[in-house]
């Protein structure tokens, strides 16, 4: 049984969808005024890996990310750069794809812009106005927060420490708290017609509307960073949950945030636990955005592949504080060095790629491997480690220490039974069966689909340079010109490529 730890409830709950066997979730997209930063990737990366487990445990899921491609932020933007706003929108959205493409995001299901949706938009607000909980004044259109009973049973904050937008508005408003569903228009501004005139949507009812035309008026999943809970989920649950007369969403989920650091925790040994409450609200203080100079992300995919970078942001329970680091990012690719080195022992063993073996699709599927081996029943207790972590509130820091640990047995498999060096066909099986576990199992964090660029082999000029410059340096060393031998290693270390020396001969590979 699945459990998840619910914002609303503050508790873990049984994970039990709405409909039996389908599972709609939503998570709060970028508002695309700007090139990405790391911050942004923590929520699709989290959510990308939750729905390639639920999918795994055999359910039908239906992932939404939605882009703000209007906004006060935006509107800014654009006079800054001289470009229209819809220019400047597309191109951060351009920027934004690429990067989710590069960490390996490729689940979600619909992306709906603001921009798309006017007239759902329009439509919610007038049935909260119909329905007495908003009001319209001089062609803006105000959510009236002392009309909602439940209001602040999310981030437990009342009406009274509720804090709606100020400027030129407040005056307008029946209390400061009452937040904008419609913005009038000002000269300057892109806008839509309404019923109230010219204008534009608030940020909050986007969110709803778009949430109500592809997964309905109730979901299970509703995702997004902890800094999301107030004022932005508040208001969104506060405006459907009043429009509709029931739950908007099942299980509230909210990751913690990211904060810059000169150090992160070891990569490769147990992970972190889950995340404590206390200190991820403390995080949103000191949460990495672009207004405190974060950015260059493509630069840092650039530098750490895609690959990595996910890797990295998974070790942590995703309801902890995520603590970046170049540091940090290096010590993840030292771990990921580990599972690289087996999938080239496993080829030298029996000419198989790892890469070219097949997950299996679904749990039920995957079963226990049935052995009296004692290597295998190993494998098999790490694989039960590995779901019952992902069973309880996704703990993907915990199944990572599991792989791991899979990784460790299955190497001392092979060494002990020597069998990079001896005849080995009656360990093939036990062998395959237990790499066959780990491309399962890695497949469910979205990493190890394809083999990482620069490897041996990947490209065939370049491994045919690097057989010509491992056969000069044997040459040297039979030669005892350990001089010349020893240049050849560091400088293609000096250029990020590492040699490795074994008892049949020298791979190489990309650091």
């Amino acid at each position: 049984m699945i459990r998840v730890y619910n914002t609303l409830s503050k508790q873990k709950e049984d994970f039990q969808p709405l409909e039996d066997g389908k599972v709609g979730i939503y998570l709060c997209g970028p508002t695309v005024y700007d090139k990405s930063h790391i911050g942004h990737m923590v929520g699709p990366i989290i959510f990308d890996t939750i729905k390639r487990y639920l999918k795994y445990s055999g359910y039908d899921v239906t992932w939404v990310v939605n882009i703000t491609d209007v906004d006060d932020k935006l509107i800014i933007k654009s006079r800054e750069r001289g470009l229209p706003m819809d220019a400047i929108a597309a191109e951060m959205t351009d920027d934004y794809l690429s990067n989710l493409k590069s960490l390996g995001v490729d689940q979600i299901d619909h992306m709906p812009r603001a921009t798309e949706n006017i007239e759902e938009i329009i439509q919610f607000t007038q049935d909260l106005i119909d329905k007495g909980f908003a009001y319209e004044a001089d062609g803006d259109v105000f959510f009236d927060v002392d009309a909602d009973q439940d209001y602040g049973k999310l981030s437990n904050r009342s009406a009274d420490a509720a804090q709606g937008e100020g400027g030129q508005a407040v005056s307008r408003k029946k209390s400061a708290s009452d937040f904008a569903l419609w913005k009038s228009a000002k000269d300057d501004e892109p806008s839509w017609k309404s019923p109230w005139g010219k204008g534009r949507p608030g940020w909050h009812i986007e969110c709803s509307a778009m949430s109500r035309r592809i997964l309905g008026e109730s979901f299970d999943i509703h995702g997004g960073g902890l800094d999301l809970v107030f004022p932005h989920h508040e208001n969104e649950l506060a405006q459907s949950e009043c429009c509709h007369g029931k739950p908007m969403v099942k299980y509230w989920m909210h990751n913690g945030l990211m904060r810059a650091g000169d150090t992160s925790g070891k990569v490769g040994g147990r992970s972190d636990g889950e995340g404590d409450e206390t200190e991820v609200q403390a995080t949103v203080e000191t949460k990495i955005s672009r207004s405190k100079g974060a950015g260059g992300l493509s630069s840092l995919i650039e530098r750490h592949g895609g690959e990595r970078i996910r890797f990295f942001l998974l070790r942590t329970h995703y309801r902890s504080t995520i603590v970046f680091s170049e540091q940090g990012l290096q010590e993840a690719g030292t771990a990921l060095e580990g599972f690289y080195r087996l999938f080239e022992r496993y080829k030298r063993i029996t000419d198989n790629c790892f890469y070219e073996l097949t997950a299996a699709p679904l749990r039920q599927q995957d079963d226990e491997i049935s052995s009296d081996c004692e290597f295998l029943q190993q494998v098999n207790d790490h694989r039960q480690s590995y779901l019952s972590h992902m069973d309880d509130d996704f703990n993907t820091g915990g199944a990572t220490s599991d792989l791991f640990d899979l990784v460790r047995t299955i190497n001392r498999f092979i060494d002990h039974n020597d069998l990079e060096q001896a005849c080995a066909d009656h360990h093939k099986d036990a062998l395959t069966g237990s790499v066959q576990t780990l491309r399962n199992l890695t497949a469910i964090l979205g990493i190890f689909s394809a083999a990482p660029v620069g490897a041996a082999g990947s490209n065939e000029l370049t491994g045919q340079l690097m057989e010509l410059m491992i056969a000069l340096r044997a040459e040297a060393r039979a030669n005892k010109n350990f001089d010349i031998a020893d240049r050849i290693r560091d400088g293609l270390e000096e250029i990020g490529i590492t040699i490795e020396d074994r008892k049949d001969g020298t791979d190489w590979r990309v650091s």
